[in-house]
């Protein structure tokens, strides 16, 4: 190790590692610094149950926001496969049970789902028309978030060529999303459907005035032009790998188990003093670039770190290893079926709305909205053979409606009061509990992990359990200050951020990385 690097970058999770490839590919020397013995933060893959060889990717499940340019520019290795069911909404009708089913790949299907649910294809042509909203601005914006921050006026001034974008423009950026899912939509399970995607990771409701559903909406919608979720073969962990590897062959020395003491940003070079293997040691860097949040920024710069109230996280994560698929109350589609797209429970439009006004009273809701997917029914090369053939399969469940601060108070109570009612919300429509379908341990216990806000900021550092870091942000410069930026600047000179707390941050997306990079580069 040197004692002075061009850049030094704090955090080894995937956009730090693509932001040391383009660096190392340039030619500067690069340091990156990680805290855990791993190293891609939240997208790593890790075997949860000790018992079982099943590689669960714990916190980061699927991929729609990493372009194809940081794949190519990179040499990427990765398959990134296509779900047969994009979604999977049970419900009730007059004592029958059937389900909302959206296909990634047969239109006629999602058609039928909404005939059966509505009694016409109305509500179907009607979604057409409002997903066509999203389609619209992402083919404006997708190929700005790789450039540098256009002003809000001018990308308006983009959306001024014909109806349809005017008001792709006004739906989705000018108010609250609820009024054009209101607008466009009838059915209130597939406005609740829709909605979900608004709410993934923040706490907020469908007229919030802040618009930070319709920030949150957008990011789960206009990745590579199709906003569709897609698996990464081998798991989380196969993308950090190749990141990994990206990194390492473009000269980029990667340490880990360090633990950062102190932080000089105020020189005229920029220092960085670390323990590593019990050892003390500090680096100088002409530029840093900083793959956490602001709130640990302003902890080691002994700055005031002011958040906002919409930077609060919201959610709750459960993981599981099942040994088989649970059975459906529905008898018309397969467990297979179901589960192998993202599937809903009490996602409805007003009991969403319900759960938001109970959550805000300090309480868990009384139905809890949540949504599961079985990522090895699309790819099971994250479980050994040997289970692979006795038709194991892992779960996650993502919890809506679960802020940081219902936890602050008493965590261990309020997870284990948690996770049992997202369970039994699930449990509603199977013919058995999922807990009878978990895998069980030597020692009797079963295989599943939950985890709170308090539990997710205190693994990764994320402000309250934010898995976007801080309120996801709008694709523009919203401030004069921010035009023709990369919207990674910190208030020091040469410190960027390089992860998801920068403008246009936020998933496994690398784009924050790429910028923080061509932010150096631009200086170098």
């Amino acid at each position: 190790m040197k004692s002075r690097y061009d850049v030094v970058i704090l955090g080894a999770g995937h956009n730090g590692l693509v932001a040391a490839s383009y660096l190392g590919r340039a030619g500067l020397s690069v340091l990156l610094l990680e805290k855990n013995e791993y190293v891609g933060g939240a997208t790593t893959s890790q075997r949860l149950f000790p018992d079982y060889d099943a590689r669960l990717s714990r916190y980061a499940y699927l991929v729609s926001l990493l372009p194809q340019k940081i794949i190519r520019d990179l040499g990427l290795n990765l398959e990134l496969r296509r779900r047969a069911i994009g979604s999977y909404t049970p419900y009730v009708d007059h004592g029958q049970h059937g389900a909302l089913v959206l296909s990634n790949l047969d239109e006629n299907v999602t058609r039928k789902s909404i005939i059966d649910l509505t009694g016409s294809d109305a509500e179907f042509e009607r979604l057409k028309n409002f997903y066509n909203l999203p389609r619209v601005f992402a083919e404006q914006i997708w190929d700005s978030m790789l450039e540098p921050l256009v002003a809000k006026e001018e990308m308006a001034r983009r959306f001024h060529i014909d109806e349809i974008s005017r008001e792709a423009w006004r739906s989705l950026v000018e108010e609250p999303l609820g009024n054009a899912i209101e607008r466009y939509l009838q059915n209130d399970l597939v406005r609740g459907v829709v909605f979900t995607d608004a709410k993934i990771g923040v706490f907020t409701y469908s007229h919030d005035p802040s618009l930070v559903q319709n920030r949150c909406f957008l990011y789960h919608l206009i990745g590579n032009k199709t906003g569709e979720w897609k698996v990464p073969v081998g798991g989380m962990g196969a993308v950090s790998s190749e990141l990994e590897r990206a990194a390492r062959k473009a000269g980029a020395e990667i340490l880990t188990n360090v633990d950062v003491h102190a932080l000089n940003v105020t020189r005229e070079t920029r220092n960085v003093e670390f323990c590593v293997d019990g050892k003390r040691e500090a680096v100088d860097a002409r530029f840093l670039l900083v793959n956490f949040g602001r709130n640990i920024l302003a902890r080691f710069t002994g700055r005031l770190f002011q958040p906002d109230r919409t930077d609060e996280g919201s959610v709750f994560k459960i993981n599981m290893l099942l040994r088989r698929l649970p059975k459906l109350k529905t008898k018309k589609y397969p467990s297979t079926e179901a589960f192998c797209g993202t599937f809903h429970s009490d996602e409805g439009y007003e009991q969403m709305n319900a759960s938001h006004d109970q959550a805000s009273d300090g309480r868990l809701p009384e139905k809890t909205p949540c949504e599961m997917y079985c990522h090895t029914l699309t790819d099971d090369s994250i479980l050994a053979p040997d289970l692979q053939k006795e038709g194991f399969h892992t779960m996650t469940l993502f919890g809506l409606d679960a802020p940081w601060s219902l936890f602050a108070r008493d965590n261990e109570n309020m997870r284990r009061e948690a996770e049992k009612k997202f369970l039994q919300s699930v449990n509603q429509w199977l013919e058995e509990p999922i807990e009878d379908c978990l895998a069980t341990a030597r020692d009797g216990s079963p295989c599943i992990e939950s985890k709170s806000p308090l539990d997710i900021e205190d693994a990764l550092g994320m402000y309250h359990g934010n898995i976007f870091h801080n309120a996801p942000t709008f694709p523009f410069a919203e401030r004069k200050g921010q035009v023709g930026t990369w919207g990674v600047e910190t208030e020091y000179e040469n410190v960027f951020f390089c992860g998801s707390s920068a403008i246009r941050g936020g998933a496994v997306s690398g784009i924050p990385g790429h910028n923080a990079a061509r932010a150096v580069l631009a200086r170098v």
